[in-house]
């Protein structure tokens, strides 16, 4: 199983990013999608998931600025980060938690977001 992350950079506050997660299609269609974040020291934070039939969930901090979507077609899950803050700089995972015959949670590699001036 692959998830294939992209999108991080250096953005300034109150600017914008798009993260993708671009997974294989049978394990897309029957995984609730979801990124994760983790700053040195921390533990890692749930940010956003998105379900098969489009259901989302936000951490608080975040409500209103970011926004997860999936689409279909291309098997991928985006996070479009909006207002961001400087306390939003952390390596943000992909995640897929499969449910299908079997239970497995699998990981992309993480890309680093840095909000600062």
């Amino acid at each position: 199983v692959q998830l294939q992350a992209s999108g991080g950079g250096l953005v300034q506050p109150g600017g914008s990013l798009r993260l993708s997660c671009a997974a294989s299609g049978s394990i897309f269609s029957n995984s609730i999608m979801g990124w994760y974040r983790q700053v040195p020291g921390k533990q890692r934070e749930l940010v956003a998931t998105t379900s098969p039939s489009g259901s989302t969930n936000y951490a608080d901090s975040v409500k209103g600025r970011f926004t997860i979507s999936r689409d279909t077609a291309k098997n991928t899950a985006y996070l479009q980060m909006n207002s961001l803050k400087p306390e939003d700089t952390a390596v943000y995972y992909c995640n897929a938690n499969f449910r299908h015959t079997y239970r497995a949670m699998y990981w992309g590699q993480g890309t680093l977001v840095t909000v600062s001036s």
